[in-house]
């Protein structure tokens, strides 16, 4: 197949939210590092590392961008299989790493890794994979021709299995903001392969009496679903992340208070490089700036769809739908925590927030995107099908 120049616009677009998320990183965490020996009380500790973490996605970007996905799509069961491996090995306590009350990190020869980045992508991976037609008789094998996600027993519930493994071990850590967008994601995948609406909104239906369970479960969701209805009931407990957020994008005003001169990120809002870093956006640059991160996402999302739309392929379309609705789900997901219209989920801003786990994955999701943007056809979408050819059957 003829290979076309990638998707310039949607390079430019990561391009610079990369970029600002760099900034705004040095700018929300200047502070928390300067003040601390556990960061060699260097103001630019945080921003190192993210810079970095940003060359190495970009190098991985790269990679993906070459990659055959021929070769990507033979190899995502072994991909998925890896990253379940590492969900199990991250809840063992000598070997994953605890924080916050979480334990969702690897350390790797002293790098950090947080295993569910890698599992939202892997999965994807293997469900475009799996959802497509087979291609050749090395991908057939002699199973037999796969049954159609239409099927509910034999092609659906099989895809909701592996799904809900990596679900579980997940919520487990516990992170029940990845989960969401993963189980988001996967089930946008299932439809556009062919899955029944009836059968996902049964499913639906019936697993949301579980999620209700985790969370009574597990007081701390309680208590942020009923600060998230009323923050003001605790300001300073449950409500008080919600209240500082506030603060923070109501003083910003309509151009802000100038970059840099945040009077949050000094110890009043918690996690403000990470989950609440658009929090620090809208009071340094205000409506304006906000507004720019807004239509630099909605472009992303946009033109996600766009190489969706034309892929050459069903494994390409689902792939490239998946990573855009993985990304764009999870942009509205913390935007929407940090404007206080969703509960708080601690999961953080694509390319922006601080999170050298999810910065990799992201740019590596971002390659496959445009790898798939370079197979497009460009009328791809004005063509007809081609006419289904019936051949009559003999009978001799």
């Amino acid at each position: 197949m003829k290979s076309r120049s990638p998707d310039l616009i949607l390079l430019l677009v990561v391009f610079l939210l990369v970029s600002m998320g760099i900034v705004m990183v040095y700018s929300a965490s200047s502070v928390t590092a300067s003040s601390s020996h556990d960061f060699g009380n260097d103001p630019a500790y945080f921003l190192k590392k993210q810079v970095l973490w940003a060359l190495l996605g970009v190098g991985a970007m790269f990679i993906a961008y070459r990659a055959r996905l021929s070769s990507i799509r033979k190899w995502a069961p072994a991909l998925l299989t890896v990253a379940v491996a590492l969900l199990a090995l991250v809840l063992i306590p000598a070997v994953g790493q605890e924080s916050g009350g979480a334990r969702r990190w690897l350390l790797l020869g002293g790098i950090a890794l947080q295993p569910a980045e890698l599992a939202k992508l892997a999965l994807l991976i293997f469900f475009a994979a799996s959802l497509s037609p087979c291609q050749s008789a090395s991908e057939r094998g002699t199973a037999g021709p796969r049954k159609p996600v239409s099927d509910f027993w034999k092609g659906l519930v099989p895809n909701l299995l592996v799904m809900a493994l990596v679900l579980i071990l997940v919520d487990l850590e516990p992170d029940l903001g990845t989960a969401t967008v993963i189980a988001g994601s996967s089930l946008v995948v299932l439809f556009l392969a062919g899955a029944k609406p009836a059968h996902l909104f049964a499913l639906i239906g019936i697993t949301l009496p579980f999620v209700a369970m985790r969370i009574m479960h597990e007081g701390y969701r309680l208590k942020r679903l009923l600060a998230f209805a009323n923050p003001w009931s605790d300001p300073t407990g449950a409500g008080y992340h919600i209240i500082q957020s506030l603060l923070a994008l109501g003083s910003g005003r309509l151009l802000g208070l100038g970059l840099g001169h945040s009077r949050q990120k000094f110890f009043y809002l918690p996690e403000c490089s990470t989950d609440y870093i658009f929090s620090i956006i809208g009071e340094e640059l205000g409506f304006a700036g906000a507004s720019a991160f807004l239509i630099l996402f909605g472009v992303l999302i946009y033109r996600g769809f766009k190489i969706a739309m034309r892929a050459p392929d069903r494994f390409s379309m689902l792939l490239a739908s998946g990573i855009t609705v993985m990304l764009g789900l999870q942009a509205v997901i913390n935007i929407g925590v940090v404007a206080n219209l969703l509960p708080p989920t601690g999961i953080t801003l694509p390319f922006v927030s601080y999170g050298g786990s999810s910065l990799f994955f992201s740019l590596l999701g971002i390659g496959l995107l445009l790898n798939v943007s370079r197979l497009c056809d460009s009328k791809a979408h004005l063509k007809k099908p081609e006419p289904k050819m019936y051949v009559k059957r003999s009978t001799v």
